[in-house]
């Protein structure tokens, strides 16, 4: 269980912080700023729920939870340790990733297929969902990149590039089961 009872510290103060194993690092650490970006990716959500109601936004709200899962699996590297570590580490899961996919599946069954791009729009809560996607798009290029150099859980970069797909096909839904999206016309100004 988390207690907080002082919010500042002080120990950032020179711009270091503490992963979820203890170690100290940079405030600007690849491995900060991916999980910096998932509580971004998480705050879109929040807004998000601004505008959403019944099952959307249930299913909003156990992404949100999700994303502070995979907050903390990315804070705490050393998975070789995992098993003699003296709590339970938290990872993401296999079955969260198969969760968004079958979301995506029940969403998309209502949908006419695409044959155009789409733009950001339409409704206030689509346009909030590609708000979501593209700052989860960012998060998960962070991943990558962090897994370039150092140990990261394959399924939080399966989960957020699948939840990136579900906040497209969510955007889909906000907008009148896509009667509404705002299509892409090529060369439309010029």
């Amino acid at each position: 269980m988390v207690i907080l009872s002082k919010i500042y510290t002080k120990t950032g103060d020179k711009g270091e912080t503490a992963l979820g194993n203890g170690a100290r690092v940079a405030k600007h650490s690849a491995r900060v700023s991916a999980y910096g970006t998932v509580d971004e990716t998480n705050a879109t959500v929040g807004l998000a729920r601004q505008y959403s109601n019944g099952d959307l936004d249930a299913a909003l709200q156990r992404i949100s939870n999700d994303l502070f899962d995979l907050g903390a699996d990315l804070c705490t590297p050393d998975m070789e340790n995992d098993a003699t570590a003296p709590y339970p580490r938290l990872r993401m899961i296999a079955a969260q990733v198969d969760r968004l996919e079958a979301e995506i599946d029940v969403m998309n069954a209502r949908l006419t297929p695409l044959r155009s791009f789409i733009l950001p729009g339409g409704s206030a809560l689509a346009a909030q969902m590609h708000l979501c996607r593209t700052v989860c798009r960012r998060a998960e290029r962070l991943v990558v990149e962090l897994a370039t150099t150092e140990a990261v859980n394959p399924e939080a970069v399966k989960y957020l590039n699948r939840l990136s797909d579900w906040f497209f096909v969510a955007g889909r839904i906000a907008n009148n089961d896509g009667k509404d999206d705002v299509l892409w016309v090529p060369g439309l100004t010029r």
